[in-house]
């Protein structure tokens, strides 16, 4: 279980507000935050394996965070995975150009056979964190002739998110340095805010204005708040209370 909140904008937008509202909700999801910025064009992430609500990192970096065109957030619940930093989102790596990806998840794998090879590549111990090597692994395939087109990136998230969605809850933020990948595949478990040249997203709205519930089941990439990318609209939708842990050893966030 967590939340996830994500932002695009085209001009630098000060997400004080939004982030202050997500990370008060750490309250429920008290087992870890992490957040990717930027600080003088120079991405990272900052993440801790406590509540934000009680975090002194936290305070601080709202404290000194300037106004962002791109961030992704993260606050963790843990079902199934210790408790400890390599467990919080987002995580992060670099593909063989030295472009940095960045992964946030909301959800379970149940069916993770495109994933078990990275059982012993992994820092931590959540499937989440393979999606991002499996991510790289193929980015690294198709780019071992020539450096990548962002929408030849896309079409290979784009498959790579539709292959994984089959029997798992996969609410996804992606960055890779230049798009913000979104996809959720639940109903009722990821909203969106449009306005002046920026979308917000989240798990559940953060301010009174007019939000929107995201596309299901497709992948879209966003770029300095514009929609830029669509990809194929896939059937592969989560429905809770199945009994997916039959098909295999469930791993949540």
């Amino acid at each position: 279980m967590c939340e996830l909140l994500g932002i695009s904008s085209h001009e630098p937008l000060n997400v004080r507000p939004y982030l202050e509202a997500f990370l008060s909700h750490s309250q429920k999801f008290p087992h870890g935050w992490g957040l990717l910025r930027s600080d003088e064009d120079v991405f990272g992430v900052i993440k801790e394996p406590i509540a934000a609500y009680k975090s002194e990192i936290a305070k601080e970096t709202l404290d000194r965070l300037a106004p962002q065109n791109n961030i992704v957030a993260h606050i963790r619940f843990a079902t199934i995975g210790s408790i400890k930093a390599e467990n919080c989102h987002p995580f992060c790596g670099k593909d063989s150009t030295g472009r940095e990806w960045t992964v946030a998840h909301n959800g379970t794998v149940y069916s993770g056979k495109y994933l078990t090879k990275y059982l012993g590549l992994q820092q931590g111990d959540t499937d989440s964190e393979k999606i991002l090597l499996f991510i790289i692994d193929e980015v690294n395939k198709a780019q071992s002739r020539k450096t990548l087109s962002a929408r030849k990136r896309f079409d290979i998230v784009d498959e790579v998110v539709r292959k994984l969605s089959h029997r798992n809850k996969l609410n996804l933020l992606i960055f890779d340095g230049e798009l913000l990948y979104v996809h959720k595949n639940m109903n009722n478990s990821l909203c969106y805010k449009h306005e002046d040249n920026s979308f917000v997203f989240a798990t559940t709205p953060l301010d009174d204005g007019t939000w929107e519930d995201f596309p299901l089941s497709q992948l879209f990439a966003f770029h300095n708040g514009k929609k830029v990318f669509r990809g194929h609209a896939h059937n592969e939708i989560f429905v809770p209370n199945l009994n997916y842990a039959n098909i295999t050893n469930a791993i949540n966030i």
